[in-house]
């Protein structure tokens, strides 16, 4: 039974190494998966999910303006399609997750999606929260904090190694910009004492 999949969790986790895991999978059975990412996160090279420990596929691109039901709908017509999988799913839209809880419902193809959860405010992504409200299935990929917690926060820092607390929702970066902490070395870093501790 096909089912929409969401895999979450903050920077430097290992998503991509566990959506390229899955998809070598389908292939080692001889199925077919189909691999979407954002188009404007290019970090990688065009049309390219890749891990930070060296490994990388050839992905279709999305952005805001596709219909994906439609674009899933096409490419099944074209070849028999195993699985869909979609890194960077922060940045769907919330329309687009609809369009991928539909394609599951009535293309009837499994669909997992890999991405961040919170952005560096502590703020859902909007293609995060939806996915969150309509999947069928999640699971936290876990990293770890400086400290030895799991970290389920994520701060910005700017050009000189300063954390920041504001700007826009996204920023595409790496771990130039981006540091995976707990949530109280999280408050820690980005001032957030709350009265009495």
């Amino acid at each position: 039974m096909a089912k929409l999949y969401f895999h979450y969790s903050t920077m430097n986790a290992g998503k991509s190494t566990v959506l390229l895991q899955a998809a070598h999978n389908y292939k080692e059975r001889g199925m077919v998966p189909y691999l979407l990412t954002a188009r404007f996160d290019n970090r990688a090279g065009d049309g390219r999910i890749a891990s930070r420990i060296g490994i990388g596929e050839p992905a279709d691109t999305f952005d805001e303006r596709d219909d994906l039901f439609l674009k899933l709908a096409n490419r099944l017509a074209e070849a028999n399609i195993a699985c869909v999988f979609v890194d960077e799913a922060q940045f769907l839209t919330e329309a687009q997750v609809w369009q991928l809880a539909r394609a599951v419902d009535d293309l009837k193809v499994p669909v997992m999606c890999f991405g961040l959860r919170v952005d560096f405010r502590g703020k859902l992504f909007p293609g995060s929260a939806t996915l969150l409200a309509l999947c069928d299935e999640m699971r936290e990929v876990r990293t770890i904090c400086h400290c030895g917690k799991k970290a389920t926060m994520v701060i910005r820092k700017d050009a000189d190694g300063t954390v920041v607390t504001d700007g826009a929702q996204v920023q595409i970066g790496g771990n130039e910009t981006y540091v995976s902490l707990c949530r109280r070395h999280w408050r820690e870093a980005v001032g957030d004492f709350p009265q009495g501790t």
